[in-house]
């Protein structure tokens, strides 16, 4: 079936609450083991069936922010999405308190229970209307970027939509791009503070209210992190510092030679080449064309995936006005279909989405066997293996798309990849330090994203920005306002991805053979489980980083980029 085809109605929550509080009975009252599954199986259909008009909704939002239906439908989910949560939460006590947990855990998964435990931890009817609050600043947060109107060139641009201007080979072009870009947030500075501020102290008070020492704590747990804690999260941060801020350093700096400059301007950092960055050598048409004979050669799987996902039209791939910017795939279990969503803008970040999002889509969609409510996407630090190293699973089809930069985009998506994680490393910090410090002023917070930037990311230059100097870049990243701690999972994962790209570069058949092995799992397992099925080192483990950087470092070195 088609995603317009997708029939949405409005759930009635008071039938919700009565139908699955009546199950649950029923479920306490069942007096074996398989009772009980049956019963279990029987609930995750129903709970599925009803969340699945939820996902309808939020992604029609997401598509056309303006249109006035699917605007009052977003306000309905923010408002009633917590009171859903507790009556979930109701039936996942039952389940936690089974008398046969052993038999359910064996059925199941015991990380569907961990996971559960944690739902337990960091939800309470006592926090409903912080949640309320929450959801609905986040909705506004992500309804002022979408907002954003610039004109440039005569022309009209939502953010996205800069994108071009702002890698223009022409460096005057870009310093202009950029400066239009980073007016609109200097226009609504004190309305950013101010939402954030709220959210902060929203979370705070979650948090402590359950009775967590600080919201650093509660997000662990609402994140799943099972197997791994924040110490192990600041010896990894340790090691990045070590072992790849020099080696991005040294990416910078020959960037810099490369451009003829004798350093890079904040609006320069984007921009590799003065022959301009790669490129796809098409319009939309043309890379989802390119993207459906990839697929269709890498394997059996990937074609049945690929076609599945364009036959059905479950990718909303151009930008345009009113759309919310950003990329993301989502999964509607009713349906047993993936959804990509993305803001195409002609740069290469296009082929990035394509294959990126492709990969948590594929993922997924190997994963459809899984009946458990979220279980289909394992936690989002493993989500983001299975993406970021798809990205690099798919390089020998990127001629297809780059044509004669081929060479160009491989240097820059590798290069990238290793620049990518001392700023991911940065946006964790930042967040430790705003949820363990929550009273600290807004002024605070901008002087201490400043410090980090100077340490990890010391290349960056706003001496002709002001704003930015006082340490607001960092308002862009949509991650730090909608999903807090989230953003260190791409760079754990970003290890991970290329530890794939040197086994596909050894042993493509191996590589491929580890990579499918983490799809099917799903969210049955945790992070480490699955970095040791897909036979990779932890990026915890003292040594990992040293080792994961030296292969892509003596790659990148070996290449004349002078050339490109």
């Amino acid at each position: 079936m088609k995603f317009k085809e997708f029939k949405y109605e409005r759930p009635d929550f008071e039938v919700f609450k009565e139908t699955l509080s009546k199950m649950t009975q029923e479920l306490k009252n069942a007096d074996t083991s398989q009772a009980q599954i049956e019963k279990v199986k029987e609930i995750h259909h129903y709970i599925n069936t009803v969340m699945t008009e939820a996902d309808i909704a939020t992604v029609r939002y997401t598509i056309n922010t303006k249109d006035a239906f699917y605007e009052g439908e977003s306000d309905y989910w923010d408002e009633y999405a917590p009171m859903y949560g507790e009556v979930i939460n109701n039936f996942e006590a039952a389940m936690l308190d089974s008398p046969f947990r052993t038999e359910l855990e064996e059925e199941f998964s015991k990380q569907y229970f961990d996971i559960m435990e944690n739902s337990r931890l960091t939800f309470s009817p006592e926090i409903m209307e912080e949640m309320k609050q929450e959801n609905k600043l986040v909705t506004e947060y992500n309804k002022l970027i979408a907002s954003a109107e610039i004109e440039f060139e005569g022309q009209t641009y939502n953010l996205s939509g800069l994108r071009p201007f702002m890698l223009s080979k022409d460096r005057e072009t870009r310093k202009r791009a950029h400066e239009a870009y980073f007016s609109f947030f200097e226009a609504h500075e004190t309305k950013i503070d101010e939402l954030f501020d709220k959210m902060v102290q929203i979370r705070d008070q979650k948090a402590k209210k359950l009775g967590f020492k600080d919201y650093v704590e509660f997000g662990y747990r609402l994140m799943n992190r099972n197997d791994y804690n924040r110490d192990m999260v600041a010896n990894y941060r340790k090691q990045v510092l070590e072992d790849i801020v020099p080696v991005a350093n040294e990416l910078y700096a020959r960037q810099a030679k490369r451009l003829g400059l004798d350093h890079l301007a904040y609006y320069d950092v984007d921009f590799e080449f003065n022959s301009g960055n790669a490129t796809p050598q098409g319009d939309s048409t043309f890379i989802l064309e390119n993207g459906k004979k990839m697929y269709s050669e890498l394997s059996p799987e990937t074609k049945e995936f690929f076609d599945f996902m364009t036959e059905n039209e479950l990718l909303d791939l151009e930008t345009k006005p009113g759309k919310q910017s950003g990329g993301y795939c989502t999964f509607f279990p009713a349906y047993k279909s993936p959804f990509i969503f993305s803001n195409f803008n002609g740069t290469a970040g296009d082929i990035d989405v394509l294959t990126h999002e492709a990969g948590h889509a594929f993922q997924v969609y190997q994963s459809r066997w899984i009946e458990v409510p979220g279980l289909t996407f394992p936690t989002f630090e493993s989500c983001e293996i299975h993406s970021m190293s798809m990205e690099f699973i798919t390089w020998p089809w990127m001629e297809n798309f780059f044509k004669q930069d081929t060479a160009k985009y491989k240097y820059e998506h590798l290069g990238s990849a290793i620049k990518f994680i001392p700023y991911g490393i940065i946006v964790d910090a930042f967040q430790h330090f705003v949820y363990e410090n929550p009273t600290a002023t807004p002024a605070e917070r901008k002087a201490h994203w400043r410090e980090l930037e100077k340490q990890y990311l010391p290349h960056k230059d706003y001496s002709e920005c002001e704003l930015l100097d006082r340490g607001t870049w960092w308002y862009k990243q949509g991650h730090i306002f909608a999903s807090p701690f989230y953003y260190i999972d791409y760079t754990l994962a970003q290890v991970c991805a290329l530890q794939f790209w040197e086994k596909m570069n050894h042993d493509r058949e191996a590589g491929w053979a580890d990579y499918m092995r983490i799809c099917k799992p799903g969210g049955t397992k945790s992070f480490l489980q699955l970095v040791e099925l897909a036979n990779l080192k932890s990026p915890f483990e003292d040594g990992c980083i040293k080792s994961v950087i030296g292969e892509a470092r003596n790659y990148l070195m070996q290449i004349d980029d002078s050339k490109l």
